[in-house]
């Protein structure tokens, strides 16, 4: 069983919440935490071996800990989740095939689609897919459609993966901190439309990907993973698409993993996660 606790800092937290564990015979098998101490805010993930009531649990935590503290008792369930799609295959394939494998960590329920190209991937892996056309409809009405997809199905998180439309707020609203996206380049540098493209022309010697929650501010949402890869002046940007697309898949594979295992805290626009 997965603990996570969020709370301001105190003087001898890590101390009362480990006497909790001992007093109901509880085996801590791993505990990270973490002081913000800009913030005064105290992080802690443990796993412990528990097969009782989580609720119970939970009160007693509360018990000692201070007022509002946020506590999730997770007892290592699937997660599961919808994703979203473009026209590029390269994070869906990856996440499929996982998912077909049980590596991923959480479960596959479904996939949207703004275009129908990714649909025959998805008929392999007998995965549903659902293609919403964005053309000749407003955006509101898009949105609509989507979501009421999404709403069917209660999944934990919803991935973009190389899903190409800005979501509006009030979208984002709905599912707070449960978007997960990957963005094309190293936030913050090369927002936006064709980054690889801003970055052959600027001659960088690094180009990366980022994977970060969905926020209402366009590619500031709070940051989960980030990668690097050096280039040159030899590559063309043909030549960075196609290793962007390789540390995309891999950044968005890290991410997923950190945050279906609870690894990932979430304070204001920041991130602290246990690896």
């Amino acid at each position: 069983m997965i603990i996570v606790i969020q709370c301001t800092d105190q003087v001898g937290l890590v101390a009362s919440i480990t006497k909790v564990m001992a007093k109901e015979q509880l085996n801590i098998v791993s505990m990270r935490e973490h002081v913000d101490q800009a913030q005064n805010r105290f992080f802690m993930r443990l796993e412990i071996t528990y097969g009782g009531d989580g609720d119970q649990l939970e009160e007693k935590l509360r018990n000692v800990l201070p007022a509002n503290a946020a506590i999730g008792i997770n007892p290592l369930p699937e997660k599961k989740v919808v994703v979203m799609v473009t026209k590029e295959y390269h994070c869906l394939a990856d996440i499929l095939i996982r998912n077909y494998y049980g590596t991923l960590g959480a479960k596959v329920l479904a996939v949207i689609g703004n275009h129908t190209i990714l649909e025959d991937i998805c008929k392999r892996f007998d995965m549903p897919f659902f293609a919403v056309s964005h053309e000749q409809i407003g955006k509101e009405v898009f949105e609509e459609k989507i979501t009421t997809i999404i709403e069917r199905y209660e999944p934990d998180y919803i991935v973009l993966a190389k899903f190409m439309r800005i979501l509006s707020p009030g979208l984002v609203a709905k599912f707070p901190m449960r978007i997960i996206n990957i963005h094309h380049s190293f936030l913050p540098a090369f927002i936006g439309a064709n980054p690889y493209k801003q970055a052959f022309e600027r001659g960088v010697k690094l180009i990366g990907a980022t994977a970060h929650f969905v926020s209402s501010e366009l590619d500031e949402g709070p940051i989960i993973a980030q990668q690097i890869i050096s280039v040159n002046h030899s590559y063309t940007a043909s030549d960075m698409v196609k290793a962007g697309k390789e540390i995309e898949t891999a950044v968005l594979a890290s991410a997923l993993k950190l945050v279906f295992e609870d690894r990932v805290f979430v304070f204001k626009n920041k991130t602290v996660v246990f690896e």
